[in-house]
Parts: C-alpha cells; structure tokens; sequence
C-alpha cells in the first residue's frame, strides 16, 4: 500500500562523485517521502508539495525525527559477530592469531552459528544498516544460517564464504584445500546468488568471492580464484578482500604480502599479477563489483589502478584506530577519483552504527598531519554511508538516495530517543546562513547518532522487525 512518511529529510540527490556531494545535499525540514505500493520511491520533497494523487495515502509520521536513505556497510564480519573489543595484544595479525581465528572456528558449531546470524541481523537492523557487503564464515553451514535469517528478515546482503587455504596454527579449523575452496565457493553462489528472486537486478541476496587476504591462499590459488571469478563475472557476483591494512615494517600485512610474492605492490596480488616481480599470471579480479577493505597504505598507482577499474574502497577508521592499522590519507585518495564507501569491519571495528563510522572519519582526518588534515563536510560523510556504499555495490540504481524510482530503503533517526542527540538537534549553535545551519544540523546528527537513536530500519519500503523466533 502506498504510504507517506512524514520528517526531516537528507539525502544526496542524482550521481555525484565524493568530490560533488555537497552539491548535491537536499535538505526538506517539513519533508514527505511517499513509498508506492511496488516499495520504491513516488515522491520526495515538501509535504505541502505532495501531489494530488497520493494525499489520500496513509501517513506516518516520524517528526521531529529524520529520514535519511538507509546505511550501508561496505565491510563487516559475520563470523566476527561475537568477538567485539577482543584483546590479546598486538596489532592485526597477532589479533587474528590470538582472538579471530578462535573466535570464527566457533561457527563450525551449527547451532552456534545460527544464534550468530539471528543476532547479525539484529545488530544491522537496530542499527539501520539495510546492506551489507559481509565477509563471510569459512563454514557452509554457517553462510547457509546468514543467508536464510538475511533473507527472513528482509534485509539486503552481498557475502561469500571466507576462502583460507595457508596460514598459522591457529587458522587450520578454518582452512581447506585449494579443491575443495573453489568448489565451496561454487556451490554457494549456485545455492545463493539471487535465490530469494532469481533475478541479480532485483535480488536482495548476492555473492562473493572472498579470500581472506593474499597471504592466506597460494599464488596457484589467486590464478584459480581469477579464473573462477572470470566465469561468473556475468552473473553479477562480487570479489571482496582486505588490501593493504596494516604496514608495521618487517612483520605487517603488507610487508608480509610483498615478501611472499615479491610484487611491486599489494594490490598486484588481486590484479593477476601475483608472480615475482609483478609479472602477470592470471586473470584480474577488480572491477564496478569488487570491493577492497581498508587502503590505508596504497601508493598512487594501486589508487589510479582501483579508479581505472571502477573498484572500491571500504574506509573503516574505527577498526584503523582499535588496531593501529593507521590513517587511510583522505586528500590523496579522494583526488584519485576511486570512490569509497564506509565500513564498521566488525570486530576489528567495534561499532555497528554507521553514523559512528562517519563520525570517527571526520576526527581521524582533520588529525592528519599538516596540510593532508581536513574537516570532511557533512554531505562527504553522508556520501560515504549511504550513496558511495550503493555504488559500491554496483546498485546505484536500485538504492542509496531517495531519488524518483529508487526502491525506498531508509532509516528513522529520532533524536528523542537519545538525550544527547536531543541536546544537540534541539540546542546546538546555528549559522545565521542558511546552508551552513543546514550542515551543521546534518553534521550534529550524524556525530550524535546512536543505535538508540534508530527508530525504523525500512527496504523496499517495508519496516523490518526484530527477532522473531525463527521456525522449522
């Protein structure tokens, strides 16, 4: 049925790259967003401007609340869901030795991993995220559990079994064979790639071909990998990975990627060119659907060369600040035109609200040193959670703004819910000119938003509920 909800509207509106956002901020205060009964989006803009047609329509209405589109994480961890704020010293690769690669063997525990996915879920809706590119369990069972629940509750998802065929000790629960990886990863795009319609331009379940970084699989497996990911291009499957994240000398990520396949650069490995000294050997993995996680110590070429192929960018400040990962530099790496999206990396990170993404953007960047510090404007940082997440996952067109035809996906923000957002939508400063009182709002409410601060989480138009108890 046809529905008019009633708030202070943000969006981005048209297609703008990162640099333009602020162009394209549309701010409604007395906004109406009306949803047909097909969940997309028949009208957007002043509720006295409501067409004629749709004033019949029942309304909902949110004020003094804010529709904004629904968020998107471009990076998270499903067999991380319980492993938040986990300690055992050390950066990246002594935490995944010490805290992750127990923490996801536990997912080889089929009741376990379905009690992870109900709350996976629940933590997204709670938190408004309405898509999700999610790095998935090394278990079959598990992706079954996410997928199933994901698709029970509505929720959209891009996620692919987590692909480990070398590593330490600690990683063997989760490794296989090289055989035995591809025909996984096979089967889980047969099994559930658009199962839920059968149709990529409108599903909201998809895959991906997910290892877990280059130096947990051989070069023989990236050549595989790239062959595989060649045939099922076509079909709109996805490729997603961490690429350089964290480069202590001697023992980080990227130091260890370049000793084992002695490559020019980290992202050489995803490009086919994973052979000594950056020698092509098999096909590339990069491309409008690919998504790499972090970047935080790219060189210009490996920025020019994910602009060039239209690959994106998971920016996940929170999971760089609780790791010591460092500062992915935002001048450089906007000014490659590469575009970048946000991401919780949950439990690297430890917050699941997008809105807290954001937030820690804007202080790790103004923090830069010397003229690379910039105070990011509030349309760059909506951009990030919501338009850049759609266009890296190539659905731009289906969702990420509000835009006429789009399907409605959005998310109530009540500032009464949360005192503190309250204090500053209701008390905080205001220019005198009207488009700086505009992003000072806008900035104040992604800054202070909160899970409590979520009032609706909503697809396609349809409100998504917490918990039920699932059945069968």
């Amino acid at each position: 049925m046809t529905r008019t909800h009633l708030g202070h509207i943000f969006h981005l509106t048209g297609a703008p790259p990162l640099s333009e956002a602020g162009a394209a901020l549309v701010s409604i205060p007395q906004g109406a967003l009306v949803v047909g009964d097909d969940g997309k989006v028949a009208f957007c803009g002043e509720r006295a401007e409501i067409p004629l047609k749709y004033r019949s329509a029942p309304v909902s209405d949110h004020r003094p609340g804010f529709l904004l589109p629904g968020f998107v994480d471009s990076h998270v961890h499903f067999p991380q869901t319980f492993a938040g704020d986990s300690y055992n010293g050390g950066q990246l690769l002594e935490w995944l030795t010490g805290c992750m690669y127990p923490s996801e063997a536990r997912f080889a525990d089929p009741a376990f991993a379905k009690r992870a996915a109900v709350e996976f879920c629940d933590r997204r809706i709670a938190s408004g995220t309405t898509a999700a590119m999610v790095f998935g369990s090394a278990f079959p069972h598990a992706q079954d559990a996410l997928f199933a629940e994901t698709q029970r509750r509505g929720l959209r998802i891009v996620s692919g079994r987590g692909i480990q065929t070398v590593g330490p000790k600690a990683a063997e629960p989760l490794m296989t064979s090289e055989s035995d990886a591809l025909r996984l990863v096979r089967e889980e795009i047969d099994k559930w790639h658009a199962a839920d319609t059968g149709d990529v331009k409108t599903a909201r379940l998809h895959v991906a071909v997910v290892p877990r970084f280059a130096i947990a699989v051989t070069a023989e497996m990236l050549k595989s990998l790239g062959e595989l990911y060649d045939s099922v291009r076509d079909l709109g499957v996805y490729f997603h990975t961490h690429l350089n994240e964290n480069n202590r000398p001697d023992t980080g990520e990227v130091a260890e990627t370049k000793k084992i396949f002695q490559v020019d650069t980290y992202l050489d490995t995803y490009d086919g060119r994973f052979l000594p000294g950056s020698k092509v050997g098999g096909p590339s993995m990069l491309g409008r659907r690919s998504v790499m996680a972090h970047a935080v110590h790219c060189q210009d070429s490996e920025l020019e060369r994910m602009s060039e192929t239209g690959t994106s960018i998971a920016h996940c400040p929170v999971s760089q600040q609780f790791l010591g990962s460092g500062t992915m530099p935002w001048l450089r790496t906007v000014a490659s035109g590469v575009n970048i999206a946000a991401g919780t990396d949950f439990g690297g990170g430890d917050e699941w609200p997008i809105p807290q993404v954001l937030a820690a953007a804007f202080k790790v960047h103004i923090s830069e040193p010397g003229d690379a510090g910039v105070s990011m404007h509030p349309a760059e940082m909506l951009f990030l959670g919501t338009l850049g997440g759609a266009r890296a996952l190539d659905m731009e067109d289906r969702f990420g703004n509000f835009d006429v035809g789009k399907e409605a996906d959005f998310v109530v923000i009540d500032p009464n819910r949360t005192p503190a957002l309250k204090a500053v939508i209701t008390q905080g400063v205001r220019s005198d000119d009207p488009a700086m009182a505009r992003d000072q709002t806008l900035f104040g409410l992604l800054m202070s938003t909160r899970e409590t601060s979520i009032a609706g989480t909503y697809v396609q138009g349809r409100r998504l509920a917490p918990a039920q108890p699932a059945t069968g």
